[in-house]
């Protein structure tokens, strides 16, 4: 791991869920951007329709899981939904590389066509709250906030003050990198 991995995870969603923020605080309801995301990695080749692999198949089947509209049509304030693979989420957030927590992640099993595997869903700003047939965004309150003393709570409120812009004004070479995005509704 080169360091590029950690950093799409961590600073390039978080950097994306508060332009989204931005974006749709100036929109009406029903004209605001909501995104789906998937993350995986593998190599990849070029073909005449754009990029070819298992790993880009197995990044497209992460982006189409249920497990993605589900957790936007649950939380109506949610602007992006993230789906780790199981490999990107060991070699980033378990394995302490990112300034997020295990718990800010929630592991489902993804099952799309032939491809079934686990991932790791996150709903950034929310916590990992399960998401189930009948489940309200009003499910989504965010629990107590506290400094980590007051009986063990953690913070998961949203600082935008600890926000990592990253600014490229280059190509970046996400080369053995996947990465997967979608409207709310396909």
């Amino acid at each position: 791991m080169d360091g590029t991995e950690p950093r799409l995870v961590d600073d390039f969603i978080r950097h994306l869920v508060s332009q989204l923020r931005a974006y749709n605080g100036q929109r009406l309801p029903t004209a605001r951007m909501r995104l789906r995301a998937a993350i995986h990695h593998g190599p990849v080749e070029l073909a005449d329709n754009g990029l070819a692999g298992a790993a880009v198949v197995n990044t497209a089947r992460l982006l189409s899981s249920r497990h993605l509209y589900d957790a936007l049509k649950a939380d109506e304030g949610a602007d992006l939904v993230l789906l780790l693979s199981d490999d990107v989420y060991r070699s980033t957030v378990a394995g302490g590389h990112t300034t997020l927590s295990p718990t800010d992640f929630r592991r489902v099993t993804v099952r799309e066509k032939e491809y079934e595997a686990d991932a790791w869903l996150r709903v950034p700003g929310r916590g990992a709250r399960p998401v189930s047939p009948g489940w309200s965004g009003a499910d989504l309150s965010q629990p107590p906030l506290g400094d980590g003393s007051e009986g063990g709570m953690v913070r998961h409120d949203y600082r935008g003050e600890r926000i990592n812009v990253n600014n490229f004004s280059a190509p970046v070479d996400l080369r053995g990198g996947v990465v997967g995005f979608g409207s709310a509704d396909g």
